[in-house]
């Protein structure tokens, strides 16, 4: 955008002749090498509407920053001019991360009503706000993981402007705002880049989700040039602070840069990654500095619920599945599988703790159910405070799963409005999904279609736990006083409970104790990491998850049942 009007460039290598129509007049693009188009349109300005003329009719633009009637409408002018304040960015060491769906944060489900909540959130010890899907995508509301205009923050929440005063105001806070970005596949409904060129999908790679993306065959670099260009156009255009990359197994990518690569150096910030094989090559070879670990989140949903089914199968919840965590990251590092009948994982225990995301609840675990019920509805009281406990006082980073922190009463479902022979469609396949649980064979489901469905997702933030939000906001504050750079060892101290200790030298020593069973009396207590460090006569309590006498006296060990303690030494 220029003072002598707009330029409008856009990738179409099955054509020969492109334009630019704005209202109802024609503008020619020039054509380049490679496959691009481009042009000054002279009578466009910020706020203007249009398409591109093609072969056999118009389209909105691949890359467009806005559609304000919709993914199958016309495409926005957008002035990207915004009076930024600073912001500090985040370390991975300091990141408490919060996951955010906009549309049911709040009752609005818009960037202004979540701007209402930014306060709260950093009173609460915040400092990471991971926002799921913005790609724009079609109907009033769904999760955003089916996008098809990368470009375009989706409308429903709001305009470009809203989400950049939200990322604002956020900085202002001191919180640091990531995107959740997905690359992987574009959804079915208002795709629109096969009529500028079927370069973008290939058939050599299968994708649980649709077409797979072209990343490596032919026409590939037009593709890579969209996809790194836009993880890069969120960072610099809206000023996140980075990104999470959704499911990046299913990124196909044989080149000698694989397409992550080339992400991490167009795209300055942190970069998160989800990926199901837990491959650290991710790590290692392409620069992304976090993955998602869902071995502790299986571990800790059985523990906290008993034997799971599908992909909990191969989980104890043991105290042993924790200390290993703790202390070398991922459970499963080559191992064989039971569940998927082959080995999973790669070795993760050379790599620093804060690099794998730990969480009892994400969009997709909470939804995985026939009730979309929270944690605290479906174990224990106790033992969700000491896997909480546990959670925000490890040194991997946590997250917390937007209402998590005062035990919202609202289920998350999964919810997607499409045109009804596609809804009908995507009903099926949930329910073909959820069949992995014989449990749930046969549940009657949510609606993903249904508008209730959507509705009863959203957060009521006046029904609040009082006392859950306190305990989040005290162990938060902990957390920020863990000796995290001291030296860590980890004890199993019976098959439901362990032991971590700090070894940061003197009255800075931590031990935190998990006891996810019954009452414990050790006596005798051969465990070295019960001993109090020289100098001082015994451990005193710091934090407890529930009232307790203290746990080392004269009697030796007493460990109250289905809590957590962090001690000092006295």
């Amino acid at each position: 955008m220029c003072a002598d009007g707009v330029h409008f460039r856009v990738w179409a290598p099955a054509h020969q002749k492109v334009a630019v129509v704005i209202d109802g007049r024609d503008f020619p693009l020039q054509q380049e090498p490679d496959g691009y188009f481009s042009g000054l349109v002279p009578d466009a300005r910020a706020g203007s509407l249009y398409k591109f003329r093609l072969a056999d009719g118009t389209y909105p633009d691949p890359a467009s920053r806005f559609q304000p009637e919709g993914v199958h409408g016309l495409s926005e002018v957008i002035d990207p001019t915004f009076d930024w304040r600073p912001s500090r960015g985040i370390a991975l060491k300091d990141a408490v991360i919060y996951e955010v769906h906009i549309g049911t944060f709040t009752q609005r489900g818009t960037y202004a009503a979540a701007v209402e909540h930014l306060d709260a959130l950093a009173d609460l010890g915040i400092t990471v706000l991971e926002v799921t899907p913005l790609h724009d995508f079609p109907g009033r509301f769904g999760w955003g993981y089916d996008g098809v205009d990368l470009w375009a923050p989706a409308r429903i929440y709001g305009r470009p402007e809203d989400l950049r005063r939200l990322v604002d105001e956020a900085h202002a806070r001191g919180l640091a705002v990531i995107l959740d970005v997905v690359y992987n596949h574009f959804g079915p409904d208002g795709c629109y880049l096969r009529k500028f060129t079927p370069h973008y999908f290939t058939d050599r790679y299968v994708n649980d989700w649709g077409e797979a993306v072209n990343f490596d065959g032919e026409g590939a670099h037009g593709v890579r040039e969209f996809v790194a260009e836009n993880a890069a156009y969120w960072i610099a255009e809206f000023h996140f602070d980075g990104l999470r990359l959704d499911a990046t197994q299913s990124i196909h990518d044989q080149s000698e840069k694989h397409i992550l690569r080339e992400i991490r150096e167009r795209a300055p910030g942190l970069l998160i990654a989800e990926n199901e094989p837990q491959d650290t090559r991710l790590l290692r070879e392409f620069g992304i500095d976090a993955l998602w670990n869902d071995d502790w989140h299986h571990a800790a949903i059985v523990a906290a619920t008993g034997p799971g089914e599908a992909y909990y199968t191969d989980y104890r919840g043991h105290a042993q599945e924790f200390v290993s965590m703790a202390k070398l990251g991922f459970l499963f590092q080559g191992q064989r599988y039971k569940w998927q009948q082959q080995r999973r994982g790669t070795p993760s225990y050379d790599l620093a703790p804060e690099r794998f995301i730990c969480y009892l609840q994400d969009h997709d675990q909470v939804a995985n159910s026939a009730t979309g019920a929270r944690i605290h509805e479906l174990a224990s009281p106790g033992r969700v405070r000491a896997l909480t406990a546990l959670l925000l006082l490890q040194p991997q980073t946590p997250m917390l799963f937007q209402g998590q922190e005062f035990a919202a009463r609202s289920p998350f479902l999964y919810f997607a409005d499409h045109e009804p022979e596609l809804a009908k469609a995507v009903r099926e396949g949930r329910r073909e999904f959820l069949n992995q649980f014989p449990s749930l064979r046969g549940a009657k489901l949510d609606p993903p279609d249904d508008e209730a469905t959507f509705l009863k997702s959203k957060l009521d933030h006046t029904q609040r736990d009082e006392d859950v939000l306190a305990m989040h906001r005290e162990l938060l504050a902990l957390r920020r006083a863990q000796p995290f750079d001291a030296w860590m060892e980890g004890a199993v101290l019976a098959e439901d409970c362990l032991a971590l200790r700090w070894f940061a030298g003197g009255a800075n020593e931590r031990l935190m104790i998990v006891n996810l069973g019954r009452d414990l009396h050790l006596d005798p207590a051969p465990e070295p990491l019960l001993a109090p460090p020289p100098g001082f006569e015994r451990w005193t309590t710091l934090w407890c998850s529930e009232p307790m006498s203290e746990p080392d006296s004269d009697r030796n060990w007493r460990i109250a049942g289905e809590a957590a303690v962090l001690l000092r030494p006295m």
